[in-house]
């Protein structure tokens, strides 16, 4: 069996060191902005699924072998499950650990959508790239940052990305079912995306400060 060091070059492991950097800058902050510490024990999951997550990243980056790269990234997909559940059991749900899901979330889906787009086309990278441009049009139009009610389809829908990009990765469809699958899982997103546009614009109030927006 090969070395798990040998996965990776300069590159790989240039990305985990910069991936490490800032997601210790962004926790930090985010602990003290919620004032969450200690963590609880669904956070602590979490935290594991990051550390998966910036395995991926760094395979990523190498162009790593696909084997552990879908490997590390189901284990992050399960794990996504476990947490929700560990934050019922034991009733810690907060909104810093529904906010550092999320983040996590949306950095594997970034990070298997880059991978992925070296198969199916640059096309791909919009799935991954969703969550930051609606972020970055937040900061622009301050009604998009409004609290959005909970929703199911919502959720399925993006548990739906990581998994399908996931399959796309692993490479186990023959290419055009392959694009099919996710371009379908990029039509649901920018309906759910879209559902959800609407949905702040009609509930807007013309107040800078706009609560938080929970994603």
């Amino acid at each position: 069996m090969a070395d798990p060091a040998s996965w990776l070059g300069p590159r790989g492991w240039g990305a985990a060191l910069l991936y490490a950097v800032l997601v210790t800058v962004a926790l930090v902050a985010a602990i003290r902005r919620y004032e969450r510490w200690p963590l609880g024990p669904a956070d602590l999951v979490t935290l594991v699924r990051v550390g998966l997550i910036g395995v991926v990243t760094a395979l990523v980056a190498e162009g790593g072998p696909v084997g552990p790269l879908v490997s590390v990234a189901t284990l992050a997909l399960v794990l996504d499950w476990v947490d929700g559940l560990v934050a019922r059991g034991t009733r810690t749900e907060s909104d810093f650990g529904a906010r550092f899901d999320m983040e996590a979330d949306a950095f594997l889906i970034l990070a298997l959508s880059v991978y992925v787009s070296g198969s199916l086309g640059p096309w791909v990278l919009a799935i991954g790239a969703m969550r930051y441009l609606f972020w970055v049009a937040a900061r622009v139009a301050p009604w998009l940052r409004g609290p959005l009610p909970p929703s199911v389809a919502r959720k399925g829908v993006a548990a739906a990305q990581g998994i399908v990009l996931t399959v796309a990765a692993a490479g186990v469809l023959p290419r055009p079912a392959g694009a099919v699958v996710v371009a379908v899982a990029l039509v649901a997103l920018l309906w759910s995306f879209g559902r959800d546009v609407v949905g702040l614009w009609r509930a807007r109030v013309p107040v800078p400060g706009a609560a938080e927006r929970k994603r």
